[in-house]
């Protein structure tokens, strides 16, 4: 059976190479959750990049935990985690093994499996803001905790692959500040977002959170 091009998976080594490259390089390319109720594809239109020790925002910047583990390698793998007592987020690792960087997916269209993605996203008011949004995008594909670790690279049926798409051409990738992050590791310009696409999120600058009295 010959697989047409926009269909083939992406290799590893597409992750093997420096965050800032594989970010927007990661635009335009299909996102494909296999469920036992079918499969759900996105187009991914919005990522945000995290390089490690050499980034405050990141969750690796204090070195290696057991939460984020799978952010040291090999690239390929998808790394999950739990925020604010409610949600997950999905990002894929990148680089070389053992120097910790990945991309959070923010939102993306979603362009098979919508009946699927709705019935998680009771709240959308439409199907452009199924996957607005990275703890939207996680819980309109299914992804939670137990996927961590996922090898988005393996060959066969897989929880989480990642196929070639049609990536977006430079003129159409903008990007700015990440979203919603504080202190030093929010003034990076490396949100990257495809120019006037529906499903993109809306820019929020980080807001600390009250303490009760």
């Amino acid at each position: 059976m010959i697989t047409p091009p926009d269909r083939t998976p992406l290799p590893r080594d597409f992750f093997d190479r420096p965050v800032l490259e594989v970010a927007p390089d990661l635009l335009g390319r299909i996102l494909v959750r296999t469920t036992p109720d079918g499969p759900i594809a996105l187009r991914l239109t919005e990522v945000e990049a995290y390089d490690g020790p050499n980034d405050p925002g990141s969750h690796a910047y204090r070195g290696r935990t057991a939460r984020n583990g799978v952010m040291f390698g090999p690239p390929g793998y998808v790394y999950v985690y739990f925020t604010y007592g409610m949600w997950f987020c999905m990002n894929l690792v990148c680089g070389p093994e053992g120097r910790a960087s990945a991309v959070l997916l923010r939102a993306g269209e979603i362009v098979e499996g919508a009946e699927l993605a709705r019935k998680r996203r009771l709240s959308a008011r439409n199907d452009k803001e199924l996957a607005k949004g990275p703890a939207r995008l996680a819980t309109a594909l299914g992804v939670a905790r137990d996927l961590d670790g996922t090898d988005a690279c393996a060959p066969g049926d897989t929880p989480l692959r990642i196929l070639t798409g049609t990536p977006v051409t430079s003129d159409q990738v903008r990007n700015g500040p990440r979203t919603g992050v504080a202190g030093d590791g929010g003034v990076h310009p490396w949100r990257f977002w495809v120019a006037n696409d529906p499903t993109v999120s809306p820019y929020r600058a980080h807001v600390p959170r009250r303490r009760s009295s």
